[in-house]
């Protein structure tokens, strides 16, 4: 995977969309008690791309899932824009991801007896939302599936697959896009395109993206790297490089 250019980051003077203030996660294992998060407090901004990074076991995976409203915290609390997450019910919460989070995993999650474009518009016609055509167009051209639009997955390479989670991801404009490692089931090339295009969706589109990955490489597309240690934020690096992320990558596993 080709590591880009370094970028200037975005300018951050408007209000941030997600907040999170003192942010815990305890597990109770039977013997002991596991503190996955332990009071973490971080801002992501509009337009901005965010990678978080750690050692295993970091809670890197434990903080998106809390800031994503899949997983509730011991305490502390979570805004998405104006509205406190945390505390709200199942059905409330439901509605919140499928109407203002876009979600990108390792795994496609494609329908395999839906076309590409079926699978990119389903989320809305379950939503029964309109679908803006001039966005869906624009998206399709930025990931460059104009061609494949009419192909069930199984006619796509890995690559292509998670272009259509992630056109799925950035149709109806979420506040907010988590990816959770989404180049790991990809080649490095297929990587790379990916990384671009969540790049480009935050510079472009003025989208939210938010990313854990374990990857130096990945990270240095991103505008800023946050770096996690036992469940709690200990570094941040700005216009990142795969070798200024590595570096302190072993600062903190040493």
């Amino acid at each position: 995977m080709t590591e880009p250019a370094t970028q200037p980051a975005p300018a951050t003077t408007a209000p941030p969309v997600v907040v999170a203030r003192g942010l815990t996660k305890t597990y109770d294992t039977g013997d002991s008690r596991v503190h996955a998060l332990a009071g973490v407090d971080v801002e992501f901004h509009r337009g901005a791309f965010t990678a978080i990074m750690g050692p295993s076991g970091s809670g890197k995976s434990t903080l998106m899932h809390c800031l994503a409203g899949l997983d509730a915290p011991t305490s502390g609390t979570v805004h998405l824009g104006g509205t406190p997450i945390t505390g709200l019910r199942d059905k409330e919460l439901t509605l919140l991801r499928r109407d203002r989070i876009g979600f990108v995993f390792q795994a496609f999650n494609l329908l395999p007896m839906l076309t590409a474009e079926q699978n990119i518009l389903l989320p809305s016609q379950i939503a029964r939302r309109p679908v803006d055509r001039e966005r869906f167009a624009h998206i399709v051209e930025v990931v460059g599936l104009r061609d494949r639009l009419g192909h069930l997955p199984a006619k796509l390479s890995g690559g292509q697959q998670q272009r259509v989670a992630v056109a799925r991801a950035l149709l109806n404009a979420p506040e907010v896009v988590y990816a959770d490692e989404p180049t790991g089931n990809l080649d490095s090339r297929s990587g790379a395109e990916i990384l671009e295009f969540l790049r480009d969706s935050a510079r472009d589109l003025d989208q939210t993206v938010v990313m854990v990955t374990h990857d130096p490489v990945a990270a240095s597309y991103a505008d800023r790297v946050v770096f996690l240690r036992d469940g709690r934020l200990v570094d941040e690096v700005a216009d990142p490089t795969a070798e200024t992320v590595s570096s302190r990558l072993l600062k903190l596993e040493a």
